[in-house]
């Protein structure tokens, strides 16, 4: 199949890429490269824009023969849509409704939609299953769900196929150290925790030691990026197989506190990682753990990928990106 990857430079989306070409279909990346990186398009070619800019949407699908999208393109960042919730409203929703309306009009109509547990807001059960209320407490979560809804009544208006994909903790890295997490600035633990291993970082702050946890730091549950980019995949096979729509958890169903997450870091990398111990954020639920057996149930998928694996990846990441940017800046130096 040939496939429209929208924000196909960014970290889930590369790696979908590469997990597409590797399955023998095409990626397509659009992507305004805002927040991705033009060295992560290794597999496809790159369409430089926004999927707001609805004619170069519609004439992309058309010249490039597209057979459904895969939409990554979205601002992510909890604290920010908080601070900026019209920055959020507009990337997620607005240019959102702009790529649907051109699915539309160059005749796609399967979509599969990078989501978020963040839809859910605080839990009231464990694990978290897709029938668990939906009531985000921050506009991020807000964005997605509204998209989520925009869906269901596309589907029911106009027959768009559809899934939604609800991460977890996205975590690791490409199992070769090809691509792999490089936001700017970085708002994941487990990258945060490297830096301060590498000495990149003069501490990794844990926010809440008094959880309800077996040692107070809290819990969530990590999914390797390859087992999202291979959930991806197979919702889009179900689709053309004429599979129904509907909303998907991904996670592993275990949950991992902060502190475990150090000491496999620390295990990996064989250096001591610096803390300092902080209040709780607020908002911050004192765990979050996926039910995720819907996708294995009706996707076939099953996350390969556990916490040991998840860091070890990234530390090869991490040691490679050092590798590059030294061999950078010697080539510059001569």
């Amino acid at each position: 199949m040939r496939v429209l990857v929208a924000g196909g430079a960014g970290y889930i989306g590369s790696h979908t890429c590469k997990a597409l070409a590797r399955a023998g279909h095409v990626p397509v990346v659009l992507d305004d490269l805002s927040t991705g990186n033009r060295w992560a398009v290794r597999w496809g070619s790159l369409i430089e824009g926004n999927i707001g800019d609805r004619d170069l949407v519609v004439r992309t699908l058309r010249n490039e023969k597209i057979d459904a999208v895969m939409h990554f393109a979205a601002s992510a960042y909890v604290g920010e849509s908080v601070a900026n919730p019209e920055k959020y409203f507009r990337n997620n929703v607005v240019y959102t409704l702009t790529l649907l309306d051109a699915m539309r009009e160059a005749g796609v109509g399967q979509i599969v939609f990078s989501s978020t547990c963040a839809t859910y807001g605080e839990p009231k059960t464990l694990p978290i299953d897709e029938g668990h209320p939906q009531n985000p407490v921050n506009p991020y979560g807000e964005s997605k769900l509204f998209v989520e809804k925009v869906l269901r009544w596309y589907g029911e208006a106009y027959g768009l196929q559809w899934i939604a994909l609800r991460y977890f903790n996205a975590a690791g890295a490409d199992i070769d150290a090809e691509i792999g997490e490089a936001h700017d600035p970085e708002p994941h633990l487990i990258p945060l925790i490297m830096q301060a291993a590498r000495g990149e970082r003069r501490e990794v702050a844990i926010f809440g030691v008094d959880y309800p946890t077996p040692d107070g730091t809290a819990v969530r549950d990590y999914i390797h990026v390859d087992d999202i980019a291979q959930a991806h995949i197979l919702a889009m096979l179900h689709l053309a197989g004429g599979g129904e729509n509907g909303a998907f958890n991904l996670g592993t169903g275990h949950g991992y506190s902060v502190r475990e997450v150090i000491t496999a870091v620390e295990k990996h990398s064989g250096c001591k990682v610096p803390v300092a111990e902080k209040s709780r954020r607020p908002g911050d639920p004192h765990s979050l753990v996926a039910g995720a057996g819907r996708a294995a149930q009706v996707l076939g998928w099953r996350p390969a990928h556990g916490l040991d694996s998840i860091v070890a990846t990234a530390w090869a990441w991490e040691r490679a990106r050092a590798r590059q940017t030294i061999s950078v800046l010697q080539r510059e130096e001569s």
